[in-house]
């Protein structure tokens, strides 16, 4: 494969599909690398992303959203219709095939689970039934499972006969279950090599394994997984019985798509995931319904510099202070809003906590504040030689900085309580309060000392 063709592997595609060379289509993506192929779908249209779709067969397709991020696999399925979308959704394991039909609407995704396969829509709709970042939504229905009266050559017996059926199974261990199927044991497959074939699995497996409940949080599962060196854990329902596997990789993909999401969330990103391959009126929409938000509240932030404008005229030099005096007041602010979201998510702070996160961020605030507002305030006094335009400044940076992080570290709690999203909105809420309060408090400050700053 030349070079160029991993520097550009779309123009490739794009030339296949325009010659309609759609035998070797399928070839050519096969041939790719997986970021190779992330790429040249991205640099599809959705015209030619619906005839790429059409030239495949469902199980090339499938092979092609096992290696391409989630969301854009979500994408691609807006392209087709319910039937095709199906098809290759039942050549996908049942774990890739929730996550993502979890990107897609509500109304796409009944529409694709009532036309799969009965067996393999129900044992979607199982995992879709679970909170994303919970055990049983992270959870993998690819294990291996027996009973605890079988014998090591019927449990070989098994193995055999459903060779082609396991072949993708990534295990180590297979788990006992008795008659209920509740877990009962777990055994490791070098141990069916070691003993005669007559014995019975439930004399050579470890009883009372580790598992978690269904309902475990994510950070629950990674506290399990940091306390232990197993790749797997079992996933049981209230009456222990074996629903799945959780496994370590996955519980560490789920923890970065959290924090992906909630960086993207703060950053603006309605809906916490945007790729370019998203149809540009979509992504469009996302940043907008931010921006346009952001941009009324700015106004009102601005608003209150024509109360001063007198002030501001008499006192140039305040136009290049304010800016400074919002801009820290915010960073320090974000931190504290930082904090609360990160404890949200780890569960470590529930919106009840208002009183107890009040002063654990006065108390930090109190002493930021206070070096921040000399540090600015002794600034400006060296600048221009008057200590009044000093104390103004300091003042007004000290107050606004110790207002900006307690209001920061307890609007997230106040929006989750409220069942808003804290990630989307308290960057937004926490710059128009700081902006509009650092501009008050230096006007106001500046206009009671005004005799003193000319």
């Amino acid at each position: 494969m030349p070079e160029k063709t991993y520097k550009r592997p779309w123009v490739a595609l794009k030339h296949r599909l325009n010659k309609n060379d759609l035998q070797t289509v399928g070839q050519f993506l096969a041939s790719l690398p997986a970021s190779a192929k992330a790429r040249a779908i991205s640099g599809l249209d959705g015209e030619t992303t619906q005839k790429l779709l059409k030239s495949l067969s469902p199980k090339q397709a499938a092979e092609l959203f096992k290696v391409l991020p989630q969301e854009q696999a979500s994408g691609l399925l807006e392209h087709l219709e319910a039937p095709e979308a199906a098809a290759i959704m039942d050549q996908l394991p049942k774990n890739l095939r929730a996550d993502i039909l979890n990107d897609v609407s509500l109304s796409d995704s009944k529409a694709i689970l009532d036309t799969m396969s009965p067996e393999k829509a129900q044992q979607t709709r199982q995992i879709l039934a679970f909170p994303e970042n919970t055990a049983g939504g992270i959870m993998s229905g690819e294990y291996l499972a027996f009973t605890e009266t079988m014998t090591i050559a019927e449990v070989l017996h098994d193995l055999e006969q459903n060779s082609v059926k396991y072949a993708d199974y990534n295990v180590q261990y297979a788990y006992i279950v008795n008659d209920q199927k509740k877990i009962v044991g777990v055994l490791q497959m070098r141990d069916l090599l070691l003993k005669p074939r007559d014995t019975k699995i439930s004399t050579i497996m470890k009883p009372e394994p580790l598992k978690v409940p269904v309902r475990s949080s994510l950070e629950s599962l990674i506290d399990t997984f940091d306390g232990c060196s197993y790749v797997g854990v079992p996933v049981v329902d209230e009456y222990d019985r074996l629903l799945g596997v959780a496994r370590r990789l996955d519980v560490l993909e789920a923890a970065g798509e959290r924090d992906k999401d909630t960086y993207l969330k703060a950053s603006g990103i309605v809906g916490g995931d945007e790729l370019r391959s998203m149809p540009t009126i979509k992504r469009s929409k996302r940043r907008l319904s931010w921006l346009g938000v952001n941009i009324v509240l700015n106004i009102m932030a601005a608003s209150v510099i024509t109360f001063y404008q007198e002030t501001l005229s008499a006192v140039i030099v305040l136009a290049a202070v304010l800016p400074i005096i919002s801009d820290m007041s915010g960073c320090a602010g974000n931190q504290a809003v930082a904090v609360s979201i990160r404890e949200l998510t780890l569960g470590l702070t529930k919106p009840n906590d208002i009183l107890r996160v009040f002063w654990k961020e006065f108390s930090v605030g109190m002493i930021n504040s206070v070096v921040l507002g000399v540090v600015l305030g002794t600034l400006a006094f060296l600048w221009k030689g008057n200590i009044y335009l000093g104390l103004v400044v300091g003042f007004a940076l000290a107050i606004n900085t110790l207002v900006g992080v307690v209001f920061g570290g307890l609007l997230p709690l106040v929006l989750k309580k409220m069942d808003k999203d804290p990630a989307l909105a308290s960057g937004l809420i926490l710059t128009t309060v700081t902006d509009m309060f650092g501009f008050f408090l230096t006007l106001s400050f500046a206009t009671m000392m005004l005799p003193h700053l000319n």
